[in-house]
């Protein structure tokens, strides 16, 4: 008797009318999923709340024996959260990630393409995804649902949103922790992180503050990671029409990485201290390799 097939999440006719991002995100997904057997997020989706007095008709795996052990009497563990992991994904649309460099993706669609892809992962595993883009302002955001036609509203959203202006991103986390992610659960911030440590660190802590579990991927591109310019070049503030500066880059490179890996010491330290997840993606690897990598560390 033929074993009977493991029905797709979504079929691929039907992702194909809906552009490149969803078939990105299938193939990252369906890649990295192949012979893995547990979420990379189990864990996150029920959150202890107190107990109560066990009466006939409950379910003994629910007795807690602790309690059972110190007072003689059985008491169940009530849970706040019964349902799946509720996520959201919250994306920097900031001027500086529209930077390309040398890249094919310039990386806010380094961030699509990875938003995209855990949304898959997610909704295919019947957890909870919403989004919230941002530049100077929370600009759109859609709350956590587990229907698959809700991968389609994501991907719209994000396929619609460009690159914004200049903004002060500490404050605007600041504002997203306090106004939209009032309910705990799993917050994946993708941004390059272009602050004052200080600010980051305000942000983050509010978000932890909330019991929010975070993870942050930090896109950057090979040129901010290495500083490759050898002649005078002129940099254009992506967040600031006009402001533009002309530079002896041979000279300023070593003050520049010095400078610069001082930065990304100090809040991968934050991070760190505030048991967030901190993940670099480079912008010059694949999306699927970049990613797969991480999340196969995970699981």
């Amino acid at each position: 008797m033929p074993k009977p097939q493991r029905k797709k999440l979504f079929d691929p006719t039907e992702l194909a009318r809906f552009g490149g991002l969803a078939l990105v995100a299938r193939r990252v997904m369906e890649g990295f999923l192949t012979g893995v057997h547990r979420s990379p997020f189990k864990g996150f989706s029920i959150e202890f709340a107190e107990h109560r007095q066990y009466y006939p008709g409950d379910e003994i795996r629910r007795i807690d024996w602790r309690a059972y052990g110190k007072t003689d009497r059985y008491f169940i563990k009530e849970y706040e959260e019964e349902t799946n992991l509720k996520a959201v994904l919250v994306v920097d649309a900031s001027g500086s990630m529209g930077y390309r460099g040398s890249q094919p993706l310039s990386k806010f669609e380094f961030a699509q393409q990875v938003a995209a892809s855990l949304a898959y992962l997610l909704l295919g595993q019947l957890d909870a995804v919403g989004l919230l883009t941002h530049d100077t302002k929370p600009r759109a955001y859609i709350p956590p649902k587990t229907s698959s036609k809700h991968l389609l509203t994501l991907l719209r959203q994000l396929e619609d949103t460009k690159t914004g202006g200049e903004t002060s991103l500490g404050e605007v986390w600041d504002k997203i922790a306090g106004q939209h992610l009032k309910r705990r659960g799993l917050v994946i911030l993708l941004s390059d992180c272009f602050d004052q440590n200080a600010a980051l660190s305000r942000a983050l802590r509010h978000l932890r503050y909330g019991h929010h579990e975070v993870i942050l991927f930090h896109i950057l591109a090979p040129e901010e990671l290495e500083f490759p310019f050898k002649h005078p070049t002129k940099f254009k503030n992506l967040e600031v029409r006009g402001h533009e500066l002309t530079v002896d880059a041979r000279r300023l490179r070593e003050e520049y990485l010095k400078s610069f890996e001082e930065w990304r010491t100090q809040l991968r330290r934050t991070t760190e201290d505030l048991h967030i997840d901190y993940q670099l993606l480079r912008t010059d690897q694949p999306v699927d390799r970049a990613l797969g990598a991480y999340l196969a560390r995970r699981e």
